[in-house]
This record gives C-alpha cells, structure tokens and sequence, in this order.
C-alpha cells in the first residue's frame, strides 16, 4: 500500500518565525533538509496594522502583494531581497523587518511532486484556458491580477457541489457566490484551467499571478467539514500530522483562519492569525482551538470562524510528517 510519495516534507514546505531586527537579515529554515522556497507568504505577529506579504521567484524578489488588500503588486526593495538555498533574506520594510516585531512565514517550493505551480499570464479579455504544471488537477487556486486594483479569487474543489461555478475570496470574508465569469464554469484539468471575462480572473491588458495546488497523499489536503458549534468538534482526517491548516466558512461571511505548529507547539493550538483578509496582530483564545493529531485535526473551539453550527468550510492542510512514511513506519502524535 503507497501510504505517500513525500517522506519529508520539509523538501517542499517550511514554517519560518523569526524577530525582526530593522537590518538586513538572512533567515535560515530551521528543518533537517535544505529548501529553497519559491512562494513566501510573511506576516507580523505582534503588532496590528502589517500586511500579509506575499513573493515568489516567478515575479521575483522585491514583488509584494497583499492577501488582505486588493493593490496592485508593489516594487518592495526592502522586502524579501534573495532566495537562499535554505531560507531567505529580508530588508529592512516594515511587512517583514520591523525591529519590534515578530514574524512566520508559510513557504512552498514549487514542483510537480510536491503538487504546487506558481503560472503567471496575461489576460485578454475573452474566455480561455491557460496551461499549468502540475501534471495533475489543480484543487486550490489562487489567482490575482499584479498591475490593477482586483480582489482575489479563489477556486477550491470542495467549495460546492459544482465549484467550477463558484468563487471566494481570499481578501475578504464573504461566503461562496456563483459567478461563471471567474472560472467560465469550467472545472480545470490536468494540464489547464479555465478563467471567464471577469477583472479578476482574465481582463485585457491585466497581468495575473496564480498559485496552484494539487492534493498529494500524505502531503497535501485540500477538504471541506460541516462545523458542529461543540467543544467536542469534528474531526478532520488529512492522512498525515498536519504542520500548517488554513480555514474558511464556503457558507457564511467569516475569516480565513491560519494556523500552524511553529507558533504554539503543544495542543490545543490556539494561536490563529484571525484573517488572511486582515492586517490584525495574532490572536489566541479557546473558541479558536483546535489539536493538531498524527492524522488529522480535532476541532476544540466552539467559534464560528472555525466551528459554526451547520457551517461548511473549505481548508488547506500542509503535513508536518505522514501518518505512515513509504517504508510503512506510522509517525508519533503531538
């Protein structure tokens, strides 16, 4: 039995915390195997009002978006400055150098393998498709115009019965709406996906950026729960130990939640940034908890945002460790 094709993780995702100096920093991952990271999503911790930053090598360094803003993409030179081959270096901005700040930032190397492409494209207008990298279907999409004032859209394979009809987004706290302008109503495929005519998605002269995953055994999980409103909570099974889980209610307006194990690395976890849509400071509190199990995540807290009643929410999960490696060892609970 194939329990997974990715052993260590770490090869192709990493969490990184650090503090910030207001000098030139060179972070290094803290893991047992070197990456060097092709998308960096960075944000402040301690402090309200910093932006989530976002780079990745298409683009290149020095190219912020925002996940909470709808700006176009901004020349950052005091930014992320390089990619290193085990980590990153960061300017002396404030989104991720303030000297009285403290930081984490979710990283991903793109490959097939690890099911993760990063395209980027021109938009015309007219209804198309556009070729991706992943050799598999994509189950999450991202995608944001660079050089105009657009919201994001979301594509995730979960969303509804018929997500190729509908759309979130990720700079706000909106439920799923129906749209066939975004995703031409076109489910994607193995080798592209599908945009309509709206600015979001595909308007003349716009440049895009879009950030793809594919769900990978043991690595990746892209699902949906019906949330209980009980302390007692629904268990979500990923097939591995999850490193990072990222959250949003398809059915009500609530905020993307985010949440990982280097930030609190005992259970309950109950540090969450409350929005990828907002500039708030980190947040912690019980009706936000949940476990983070060999195989899975329990939900803890009775909050809406995670665990409304009779709520559907969509999710990203990114493995910290398979539940059981290649050679059929099962890896060890929180």
């Amino acid at each position: 039995m194939a329990y997974t094709t990715i052993d260590n993780p770490e090869l192709y995702f990493q969490v990184k915390l650090w503090s910030g100096t207001g000098s030139s920093l060179a972070l290094t991952f803290d893991g047992s195997e070197d990456m060097q990271p092709d998308l960096i999503w960075g944000k402040g911790r301690s402090l309200a009002g910093y932006n989530h930053g976002i780079v990745d090598s298409v683009r290149g360094v020095q190219k912020n978006i925002y996940s909470n803003l709808t700006d176009a993409e901004e020349d950052y030179s005091t930014g992320v400055t390089a990619f290193g081959s085990d980590g990153f270096t960061v300017g002396t901005g404030n989104v991720f150098n303030n000297s009285s700040q403290t930081y984490v930032a979710w990283c991903w190397k793109e490959s097939a393998t690890a099911g993760f492409d990063i395209d980027s494209n021109s938009g015309t207008g007219s209804a198309r498709t556009e070729a991706h990298s992943l050799s598999a279907v994509p189950h999450v999409i991202f995608m944001k115009s660079t050089n105009d004032t657009t919201n994001w859209a979301v594509y995730h394979h979960k969303n509804t019965s018929a997500p190729e009809t509908d759309y979130l987004r990720l700079n706000d706290t909106r439920a799923t709406a129906d749209d066939a302008e975004r995703w031409n109503d076109t489910a994607p495929t193995s080798s592209v996906f599908s945009v309509g005519t709206d600015s979001e998605t595909n308007s003349s002269g716009n440049s895009y950026i879009t950030y793809l995953w594919s769900e990978k055994q043991g690595f990746s999980k892209f699902g949906s729960y019906i949330g209980n409103g009980d302390a007692d909570g629904t268990f979500i099974y990923t097939g591995f130990k999850p490193m990072f889980f990222m959250l949003k209610s398809s059915s009500n307006a609530e905020s993307w939640s985010m949440y990982d194990v280097k930030r609190q690395t005992y259970n309950p976890v109950s540090y969450y940034f409350p929005a990828a849509n907002s500039n708030a400071a980190e947040a912690t509190g019980a009706t936000y908890a949940m476990d983070f199990l060999s195989n899975g995540i329990k939900l803890r807290g009775t909050g809406s945002g995670i665990n409304g009643s009779g709520y559907t929410f969509i999710y990203m999960a990114f493995a910290e460790a398979p539940f059981v490696n290649s050679n059929g060892v099962p890896c060890n609970a929180r």
